[in-house]
């Protein structure tokens, strides 16, 4: 993470990257080249960032995208077998799921307007962390996909189940997450999961032409309406089961992995 002016945390690992441009905060994934993915580190840094942010009111934007050669791959499965490799009971499993949740849930309710510049390919929990976004723009060169049944596993990182649902219609959404069929940036657009789509070399553009204009209105205005609009998007999800879903989670990759030998009969 690059050192900023203000109080902005110095994260304990550097799995994002941050830049201050006066009330443009830009957060950015994979500053080093690693995996396109969203592991351990990756979640405590963008929830310590966005804890932070409750002190800083002088962050008006937030903007969240990637250096990566695709935006996201999806959650880190290697780091869910080893959680339950360490602790068969699926705790720390639970953990890992949890943070995602509370990750989610800050993104959502964060004072700063929020917008995702998506590329390349955006899978799975990539897709999940987008959607807590308010506004979403993309290469028209993206590849989205809901892989999770496909691979065996519930769709339930983040809780965003509900989200995506509220965002693009539950006759779509049920259509992509059970088929996992890889769609388009022109179809993410006609869902509403993506406002605006752009060659790659012109996403910036987009992505200012929302910055200008934003930074110019009253911040009040701006808290209240982002506020009034994720109580009426919660409003459309009073059944919203997104708390169990680290245990759906835990429980179906532990039924994948068998009886633990070790456990006393």
């Amino acid at each position: 993470m690059t050192e900023t002016t203000g109080t902005l945390p110095r994260p304990s690992r550097k799995a994002i990257g941050i830049e201050q441009d006066g009330p443009v905060l830009h957060v950015r994934l994979n500053p080093w080249e690693q995996d396109d993915v969203l592991g351990i580190a990756v979640l405590d840094d963008l929830l310590l960032l966005l804890d932070d942010l409750h002190e800083r009111p002088d962050i008006r934007i937030l903007t969240l995208s990637s250096l990566g050669t695709d935006f996201c791959l999806g959650a880190d499965r290697n780091e869910y077998q080893e959680a339950l490799a360490a602790d068969p009971t699926g705790v720390g499993l639970r953990r890992i799921a949890d943070k995602a949740h509370r990750l989610c849930q800050a993104l959502e309710n964060t004072h700063a307007v929020t917008i995702a510049r998506l590329h390349g390919r955006v899978v799975g929990a990539g897709l999940a962390l987008a959607s807590f976004c308010d506004l979403r723009a993309g290469a028209d060169t993206c590849r989205f996909r809901m892989p999770e049944v496909g691979i065996g596993l519930p769709p339930a990182w983040g809780g965003a189940m509900g989200r995506l649902v509220s965002e693009a219609g539950a006759a779509r959404i049920r259509e992509l997450m059970l088929t996992c069929d890889v769609f388009d940036a022109d179809t993410a657009h006609r869902l509403g999961l993506l406002h605006k789509t752009a060659p790659l070399d012109r996403l910036d553009e987009v992505i200012g032409a929302w910055t200008r204009p934003l930074v110019r209105r009253s911040p009040e205005a701006l808290v209240l309406t982002k506020r009034m609009l994720a109580g009426y998007a919660r409003a459309d999800r009073t059944a919203d089961v997104s708390l169990l879903d680290s245990h759906l989670l835990t429980a179906h990759i532990n039924q994948q992995r068998g009886p633990d030998p070790t456990a006393t009969r």
